[in-house]
């Protein structure tokens, strides 16, 4: 028992494409996803730091880095298609949590195991990092959606990830990396030159006063 099969899963990730299953522009992977989540929420916590709020970077990195390793076991699947009903989306947790399980007991030498537990388990928390890795996972999938729309891509799905995205990084709006995304990072997004530049920015002003009310 070694830690070979972790390592190679790294692999599988590499291969792992993001939103099967849809005409798209540009590709992305798994791996990549993971690399620019960590790079997003390493962003928003220094901005939370500035603020005056304490991140502990070691579990911060973890959690981003980690969050979708275990998409190796059941692939990337369908975002219309895991949320569609509340017990579909336990059902799938619950298969990928038992897989992930397993992996950690055959694969992972007894020393170690606690550790990629924790790693490897769901790291989307009410502490402040597991916020961070939510609206941070939330904030790459919004650019992953609008390099679609920019390019002009016709399924209606990225308009549908976008507004959905859009909504849960409103949600934690309490939060001063929330804001400075939402007032300096967001408004240069959509002063790009593309050609639904005015439908991204009225679907954006609508959800944000629909998720302020």
């Amino acid at each position: 028992m070694g830690m070979h099969q972790f390592i190679q899963g790294l692999n599988n990730l590499e291969t792992l494409r993001r939103a099967p299953g849809f005409f798209k522009y540009a590709e992305h992977s798994v791996a990549a996803h993971s690399f620019k989540v960590a790079e997003i929420a390493q962003l928003l916590g220094d901005i939370e730091e500035h603020a005056g709020n304490t991140v502990n970077w070691q579990r911060l990195y973890e959690k981003a880095l980690n969050h979708d390793y275990t998409e190796r076991f059941i692939g990337d699947i369908k975002t219309p298609v895991k949320y569609a009903t509340p017990a579909l989306r336990a059902m799938l947790a619950d298969v990928e949590e038992s897989m992930t399980e397993n992996f950690i007991q055959n694969e992972i030498p007894a020393d170690y195991q606690a550790v990629y537990r924790r790693r490897l388990g769901e790291g989307k928390d009410d502490t402040l990092e597991g916020q961070i890795l939510s609206i941070s996972d939330k904030v790459d999938l919004l650019y992953e959606s609008f390099g679609e729309i920019e390019k002009g891509n016709p399924e209606r799905v990225f308009v549908n990830i976008y507004t959905e995205s859009l909504a849960v990084i409103m949600s934690f709006d309490a939060r001063p990396s929330v804001r400075y995304f939402l007032d300096e990072i967001l408004p240069d997004m959509l002063n790009e030159e593309f050609a639904d530049r005015d439908m991204l920015t009225k679907l954006t002003r609508a959800i944000m006063v629909k998720e302020q009310a």
